[in-house]
């Protein structure tokens, strides 16, 4: 009899997709009765909490997991980071992934969005761009790339990223969006740290 666990994963890993990461949770207890200890399961876990918000609970558990040679655990480490703002142990964390798995744009956007909020800008906008790269389709790392472009003072080339979208009130909102994200990253910082580094 073939094993359902692939199944149950999928169905679990859905749940998290269409916004429902309480049933994620329900299902991740009943799972982990049958199997016990799975990694995989241990990690949606942790997703699933940070989804709700539950950022302690969540830190436990992701400090509990074994570590991986394949950057998945110090993904889900950095995700916990980034969630209680700890954007220097989300780095840390996120440049470990990446050396497990460079080709991963999700991981190389994660670190580009921690520098970003460190005020690494350079740095921020190198990891961007080798996630857009990767996924040039992604709408979130291509937004994330025009926020680090726009934060380091970058505005021609976030200008040209921009003009990439056609619909020109969805531009224009965008823009407006992005600006007002920089600015509230730039009042973050530390004084000598808020233009463009």
């Amino acid at each position: 009899m073939p094993s359902t666990r692939p199944l149950y994963l999928q169905l679990i890993q859905q749940a998290r997709i269409d916004g429902r990461p309480r049933a994620a949770l329900a299902y991740l207890d009943d799972f982990e009765r049958r199997y016990p200890h799975d990694l995989e399961a241990r990690i949606l876990r942790v997703n699933s909490l940070l989804d709700v918000g539950r950022v302690e609970e969540a830190g436990t558990l992701a400090q509990a997991l074994p570590d991986d040679r394949n950057g998945t655990v110090s993904a889900v480490r950095g995700h916990v980071a980034a969630a209680g703002n700890d954007w220097t142990g989300a780095t840390a964390y996120y440049q470990i992934a990446r050396t497990a798995r460079p080709a991963d744009p999700f991981i190389r956007n994660a670190l580009g969005y921690a520098f970003l909020r460190l005020g690494r800008y350079s740095e921020a906008v190198d990891a961007l761009k080798g996630a857009a790269d990767l996924a040039p389709g992604d709408e979130v790392i291509r937004n994330n790339l025009i926020l680090a472009l726009l934060a380091a003072g970058q505005r021609a080339e976030a200008n040209r990223a921009l003009q990439g979208i056609r619909d020109t009130d969805a531009r224009a909102n965008l823009r407006k969006m992005l600006l007002a994200e920089v600015e509230r990253i730039h009042l973050s910082l530390p004084r000598a740290q808020g233009k463009g580094s």
